[in-house]
């Protein structure tokens, strides 16, 4: 089973240059901006869109800031409940995140997301996402700051068409 896992994530470390043009998922931690007066100010990360019926992404999170990375997420939950946005509320419903169970060689643990369904055009970035609620620059930065020591790296995005429903007669 480790070598068929191995061979799955070797596949999906290949297409990463690929899907690093896309922008999104490997944008999502996008450095801070410059603002007028020597302001520092939180940049929104790119928009995040997906094609297709469903997604599966997966992050290496440092096994020292699970708990960080677990209170991003919780932040996001919160962010996607209290929109205003009908597509949030929208994404929420379809969008789960798994931990894996055990650690990776280098102590890494990962994140599965599954989202399924993908709502078209709405934004699945985390960072804009919490940043639709949190409005203070001093707090979308704590969020920032947080976020990137929490995340190791983004490991792939699998997005697409449903080929075969096995529930179903």
């Amino acid at each position: 089973m480790r070598r068929v896992s191995g061979v799955v994530l070797a596949g999906a470390l290949l297409l990463l240059p690929a899907m690093s043009t896309q922008g999104g998922v490997f944008a999502q931690a996008a450095a801070p901006a410059q603002a007028a007066g020597g302001q520092q100010q939180q940049a929104a990360p790119n928009k995040t869109t997906f094609m297709g019926d469903a997604v599966i992404q997966a992050f290496s999170v440092n096994p020292d800031k699970t708990a960080d990375y677990d209170k991003v997420i919780g932040q996001l939950k919160e962010a996607l409940a209290k929109s205003t946005n009908p597509q949030a509320k929208q994404q929420a419903a379809g969008w789960k995140v798994y931990r894996n169970a055990t650690p990776n060689p280098d102590g890494s643990i990962v994140y599965v997301h599954v989202i399924d369904p993908v709502v078209k055009d709405a934004d699945y970035s985390i960072l804009n996402n919490i940043y639709d609620m949190v409005k203070d620059p001093t707090e979308q930065r704590a969020v920032y700051d947080m976020y990137r020591a929490a995340l190791k790296q983004p490991l792939f995005v699998i997005q697409g068409q449903l080929t075969a429903d096995l529930s179903k007669p």
